[in-house]
């Protein structure tokens, strides 16, 4: 997800920062020199300026040195009034002798303190300690400006001996210095200033020219990133960075060409797994699913999406039998069995290793196969030689004994021996009857049985068929060879129903249908046949009131070779392939054959065949 940058974590403000930084550090510091050595040159040139000259002092001790007091003030006033001392340092000039007695200023307005003692202690300290002076700056809070001072002894020599005759006390106001220091110091700041302005609209300048490249670059990144190549980033000169956009146009088309490489190689593989019979099931080196097909999706009902992720132990539900070790250790064929009551489903799960060049296993492939029908096929083929060997080893065997009976000698009774060969005759009618059975569902597995098609009225067909059987009935009962009565009950819709069907074949259904019907209905009962019309299908159905099938054994009814009363079905000669041999005859024509049954309750057996109403007045035999 893109995050919006914030302006202050931006390169160009950073270059830009840390230029006007730099800029404005360097010129504190070349500033805080200048102030400082423009102030004590300016201090030194204005305490030069208002210190006394030589021979003013010199003067100065010789009057002080008089002992005409009148006309030596006199004369040091005139010195000091002819001091050159410039007038903007207000200066207050004063001569004092040993005594503290102020003896002259040069101050016109302020004589009235000639004669007057100094109330200074600086003074004070400098005359009677005899020390070489003082100079001080002080700060008047009343007028709010700095004031210098200074203390010059005045020494008379004689003798070689130096004697103090008094000092002269200099009192300067520095308004004018510090006045000249603040107007330099103005000047610097906006220069400072614009200096600053200057510098940072050229950092910007500069980083811009720099940060305009690496967005562009980071821009195209981004968007190959997205899967979009088509941008280029401008080139704006042969220096680092335009090599570097130079390579990232390079880069661009080089993942262009991988990625379309790649995305083919993908949609090659997606085509092929998406295309297969068989289920892919590809995981990490941990056993976590990482890629899934929809076969084996199909094949073991999960969602794709959360099939991601999980173990494969899970997915295929062989974590109580194999640990992942085993799979990786020793990779092998599995069967597995996903059988539901709905249906049938076997697989065949063959693993592999995912091995680099390197022989780091970096995961599992698994493809499945499904082997149900060849599994189904192999069992029926098992159960087909079972039930085939029981069923003609029942009635060989019943034909050797009644053989060798007659071999040792019954063949000479004459009771016995007809009754020996009756035997003998209907277990080998049976087996013939088997073995032709046999044939026909042969022929019908390998697709050689033909059908002969003709347009027939289903309505006399179904008629013919039961009129047959009651004529059987009837003779049945008028011979007494049938120990039951049976009613055949007809119910028709009156619309003649034309259906295009294999006459004999479908025929041999339905007399399979009705002589169970027969078999199994009790005395009395009445077998009721239906005919019906629905939207392009035509129903038959034949309703005994027998003891009905079991709930368990109606999925297996139409099996080859199943019985529902095995005791019973192989007493009346059945063969157990007549509803096997029905059902495949019916889904030849294009319908359906089913059973609906209680327990205790009798059994309907339906019949649907495709049919297409024919226009009234139409006649069947125009051709097209």
């Amino acid at each position: 997800m893109k995050q919006k940058l914030k302006w202050y974590h931006s390169i160009q403000f950073k270059i830009a920062f840390v230029f006007a930084m730099m800029l404005l550090i360097t010129l504190e510091i070349v500033g805080a020199v200048f102030v400082q050595q423009l102030e004590s040159q300016n201090l030194r040139q204005f305490k030069n300026q208002i210190s006394l000259q030589r021979y003013v002092n010199t003067n100065l001790t010789t009057q002080l040195s008089r002992a005409n007091t009148t006309s030596a003030n006199r004369q040091i006033r005139i010195l000091l009034s002819d001091a050159n001392i410039p007038s903007t340092a207000n200066a207050q000039i004063q001569v004092i002798d040993t005594k503290g007695t102020i003896r002259g200023t040069n101050e016109a307005n302020n004589q009235q303190v000639v004669g007057q003692k100094t109330t200074d202690n600086a003074v004070k300290v400098v005359i009677y300690n005899n020390s070489a002076g003082a100079e001080s700056t002080t700060y008047d809070a009343a007028t709010n400006q700095y004031y210098y001072t200074k203390i010059t002894p005045l020494i008379k020599q004689s003798n070689g001996s130096s004697t103090p005759v008094g000092v002269v006390y200099i009192r300067a106001s520095l308004q004018s210095v510090y006045d000249g220091i603040n107007k330099v110091m103005g000047i610097y700041v906006v220069s400072a200033i614009i200096a600053i302005a200057l510098g940072l609209i050229l950092s910007l300048v500069i980083s811009r020219a720099i940060t305009v490249p690496i967005t562009e670059m980071k821009e195209q990144t981004m968007r190959i990133a997205r899967g979009d190549y088509s941008g280029q980033v401008q080139v704006y000169g042969n220096d680092e960075l335009g090599q570097l956009a130079i390579a990232v146009n390079n880069l661009s088309v080089r993942v262009e060409e991988a990625q379309e490489s790649t995305e083919s190689e993908r949609r090659r593989l997606d085509s092929v797994m998406a295309h297969m019979t068989d289920g892919v099931i590809a995981t990490d080196r941990r056993g976590n699913v990482t890629i899934i097909n929809e076969t084996a999706v199909e094949f073991l009902e999960i969602d794709s999406e959360k099939a991601i992720g999980q173990s494969i132990l899970d997915i295929l539900n062989i974590r109580q039998q194999y640990t992942l070790r085993d799979l990786l250790e020793d990779p092998d064929e599995i069967m597995l069995d996903f059988s539901t009551d709905d249906h049938d489903l076997i697989l065949q799960a063959y693993f592999s290793l995912i091995q680099r060049e390197s022989g780091f296993i970096s995961g599992l492939a698994c493809v499945l196969h499904d082997v149900t029908e060849q599994q189904k096929i192999d069992q029926d083929r098992r159960q087909f030689v079972s039930n085939v060997s029981h069923e003609l080893r029942t009635p060989l065997t019943s034909v050797r004994s009644y053989i060798e009976a007659l071999s040792d000698g019954a063949w000479q009774d004459p009771e016995i021996a007809p009754q020996f060969l009756k035997v003998t005759q209907d277990e080998t009618d049976r087996m013939i009857r088997m073995i032709n059975d046999l044939l026909t569902l042969s022929r019908m597995d390998s697709g050689t049985q033909k059908l002969n098609l003709e347009l027939v009225n289903i309505n006399e067909l179904f008629n013919y068929v039961l009129n047959r059987f009651d004529m059987i009935i009837d003779s049945d009962e008028q011979n007494d060879r049938l120990d039951k009565h049976y009613t055949i009950k007809r119910e028709f819709t009156k619309r003649d129903l034309w259906v295009e069907i294999d006459t004999d074949r479908f025929t041999q259904v339905l007399d399979n249908i009705m002589n169970n019907a027969i078999k199994y209905s009790p005395d009395g009962g009445v077998i009721t046949c239906r005919l019906v019309e629905t939207q392009n299908t035509v129903v038959l159905s034949v309703t005994d009131q027998g003891l009905g099938i079991p709930r368990a054994d109606i999925p297996h009814v139409f099996d080859r070779f199943y019985r529902v009363d095995k005791a019973r079905s192989r007493e009346q000669g059945g063969t157990g392939l007549g509803l096997a041999i029905s059902k495949e005859t019916v889904q030849s024509l294009g319908g359906k054959i089913w059973v609906e049954s209680r327990e205790g309750h009798g059994s309907t057996f339906y019949i649907s065949l495709p049919y297409e109403p024919l226009e009234e007045g139409a006649d069947l035999w125009d051709e097209a």
